[in-house]
């Protein structure tokens, strides 16, 4: 795998992930019972913006960097803010969290979370960024196959899917693991974030989700920055998240308008539905 989310850390993408996984984890902790939390392509963790990956892509300045100096952000984006900065320790903005370091952020006591990640550098990284905090386990191990088994047959659950799409199985994957770890928890909530390019690959992945998720309701929220019409280029990001928990359409609506208004060029959109 040659992926490095170094390059992208901090994106457009990061945004919309990152606030709505932030929601999603508000609306599970508090004073809900004991969370189960996997997460199957977990990365490094935190990535330095000042590295030569990210400072070649330019992508954090174009989406973080225009955050935090934005004055009308709105809760949920504003939320991630002030995480950023956290991260950050206040002393400008070098660094900039990942899934893992935002998790492991809100956990519990009595909350576990699991993080795979397959590559061994960037596991080794994420073990470094995670370690010493309580109820956390890194595992380096392919998070497709090993998600199911990780969630409890019982119980609230709580699945990350964001793999790296380097692969042109990763989104029948994806549908594999839905179906699967459903098929252990009927309970579980899963988001799986989806990369924009075109409209066909999208719908028909959509469609095997549905089938996937069987009765289960599907909220799919969709940040476009520009029309679908180069299927070569990332044109926008989307989300969806089976089980939603309740009041999570509104703070999706308000991140993925701000996004595509605010980072997208001319024809960009945003889009919140319930796909079954």
């Amino acid at each position: 795998m040659n992926y490095r989310h170094a390059f992208h850390a901090g994106n457009f993408a990061d945004l919309v992930k990152h606030a709505a996984l932030l929601e999603v984890l508000a609306r599970m902790t508090g004073k809900a019972p004991p969370l189960t939390i996997v997460d199957t392509h977990a990365g490094a963790g935190l990535y330095d913006l000042a590295g030569g990956e990210a400072q070649r892509s330019g992508e954090a300045e174009a989406g973080v960097g225009r955050l935090l100096a934005a004055k009308d952000a709105p809760a949920p984006l504003a939320a991630l803010a002030k995480a950023v900065r956290e991260a950050n320790k206040g002393e400008g903005v070098r660094y900039y969290p990942g899934s893992p370091w935002l998790i492991a952020r809100v956990l519990r006591a009595r909350d576990r979370y699991l993080a795979f990640e397959l590559h061994t550098e960037e596991h080794g990284a994420l073990s470094r960024t995670l370690r010493g905090k309580p109820g956390v386990e890194t595992r380096c191990a392919d998070g497709f196959a090993a998600a199911p088994g990780a969630v409890p047959a019982n119980g609230p659950a709580f699945v990350l899917i964001d793999p790296p799409f380097e692969r042109a199985d990763d989104y029948g994957r994806i549908v594999q693991a839905v179906r699967a770890v459903l098929s252990r928890n009927r309970q579980a909530v899963l988001m799986i974030w989806l990369p924009l390019k075109d409209l066909a690959t999208f719908d028909g992945f959509l469609r095997d989700l549905e089938d996937a998720a069987g009765r289960a309701p599907v909220l799919v929220a969709e940040a476009r920055l520009r029309p679908l019409s180069d299927p070569m280029r990332m044109n926008g990001c989307a989300l969806a998240v089976v089980r939603p928990p309740s009041g999570l359409h509104a703070p999706l609506e308000a991140t993925c308008g701000w996004v595509a208004e605010r980072l997208g060029e001319s024809g960009a959109a945003a889009r919140i539905w319930t796909a079954s």
